[in-house]
């Protein structure tokens, strides 16, 4: 296996990469990301010579099987797959099958001293595995809520699950979640968990069978109260965000959520919700998680992918990234880590008039092992999916 590039020797990594074509496996569902990355490709060509190439995937876990085909045919070099777009479990899968660019090279990227590792611990373990410095952060995912503040009173809003709990008790069938397995409504389960499980470190290790059923017993407890105040009595759900969002624009919700903090004010822009929409957090924290790139052992292009992860956590990309008019990402940088004139810059985004600034945000509780979502999704639909 050919080893990586000498990063400590940075002029060197870029020489090398100059010609060079990345494929960026990425997923493509979205017009704004595509767009992004359009910009990204046009920079770095201007830049450093490279040409990055988009391969829009549906799901990550097509390019991780590419590279598995890849290393069972002996392919351990000059691969198909130069940089992805991953987190979660399909990290999980590519570490434990070694099929990443090692050793940890992500905290030897010259921009990565602006990175916020001291408060954002998502950036370090990813849905609780260690990253070791095998994948680059470049944005970031926030559960927050909303709300119409022309019919919902801020101060009456819940701070944590268990007022959650109280207000749609005192408000019944004007909250709800999809569900699962839509991520939306998984997220939320995860959520209530994370807040109610009686020891929450539990959650950092895998599920243990033998004590699973007491662990989850909060959470089912919990939703067995919050069904009969829910929106149609917890007979039927909302689909998804974009329902959950129409519920609200229709005010037949009063609280919905999401896991992308500027999606208020981007359904505010789009005509979609009213302009009363206002976004609340959780002052104890909500969920939250980061997304990265990864280069695969065996990619053909590794200099042109180090030196595209490096730029993805620049001021510049960053900056841009967050602003709504191109994505509305959050970043993963610390402001205080930045020079006056970046900081300045993002001070001045304009975030949308629902988005809470990032210092707003509240701390991040870190994405539970994958394990409990799969055993909580099955038992969720084992006892409320009949209900549908």
């Amino acid at each position: 296996m050919a080893a990586g590039p000498d990063l400590a020797d940075w002029t060197n990594v870029e020489k090398a990469a100059s010609g060079q074509t990345v494929y960026f496996n990425a997923w493509g569902g979205s017009e704004n990301i595509n767009a992004y990355l359009e910009w990204v490709g046009t920079e770095m060509r201007a830049r450093y010579g490279v040409t990055v190439v988009q391969v829009k995937l549906d799901d990550t876990a097509s390019a991780v099987a590419k590279v598995i085909a890849e290393k069972a045919a002996g392919k351990d070099e000059g691969g198909s797959v130069d940089l992805i777009w991953i987190n979660g479990e399909n990290f999980v899968s590519m570490k434990k099958q070694g099929l990443l660019l090692t050793p940890g090279w992500a905290g030897s990227l010259p921009n990565w001293r602006y990175v916020d590792v001291e408060n954002q611990p998502t950036i370090l373990t990813d849905f609780t595995e260690p990253t070791e410095g095998l994948e680059s952060p470049w944005g970031g995912a926030k559960m927050v809520f909303f709300h119409d503040s022309a019919l919902t009173e801020a101060s009456a809003l819940p701070d944590n699950a268990n007022q959650l709990l109280d207000w749609a008790k005192k408000n019944p069938g004007r909250f709800s979640y999809p569900a699962p397995p839509d991520f939306i409504g998984s997220s939320f389960l995860k959520q209530v968990l994370s807040e109610v499980i009686e020891d929450p470190a539990k959650l950092a290790e895998p599920v243990t069978e033998e004590s699973f059923e007491s662990d989850v017993e909060p959470l089912f407890a919990y939703l067995d109260q919050l069904h009969p105040v829910a929106w149609r009595s917890g007979k039927t759900f909302p689909q998804n965000y974009p329902d959950m969002k129409q519920k609200l624009a229709d005010g037949e919700l009063d609280i919905i959520f999401a896991f992308n903090p500027s999606e208020a004010s981007a359904g505010i822009k789009a005509g979609e919700l009213p302009d009363t929409v206002r976004s609340f957090t959780f002052s104890g924290g909500t969920l939250g998680n980061t997304h990265f790139v990864a280069i695969p052992y065996n990619a053909n292009a590794k200099e042109g992918a180090l030196l595209m992860a490096n730029f993805l956590i620049s001021p510049e990309a960053q900056l841009r990234k967050q602003d709504p008019i191109y994505w509305g990402d959050p970043t993963v940088l610390a402001m205080p880590k930045l020079p006056e004139r970046d900081r300045a810059a993002f001070a001045a985004l304009d975030l949308g008039v629902a988005t809470l600034a990032p210092d707003k945000l509240g701390p991040v509780i870190a994405e539970p092992h994958a394990s409990w979502m799969e055993r909580i999704e099955v038992e969720w639909r084992r006892r409320y999916a009949s209900g549908n």
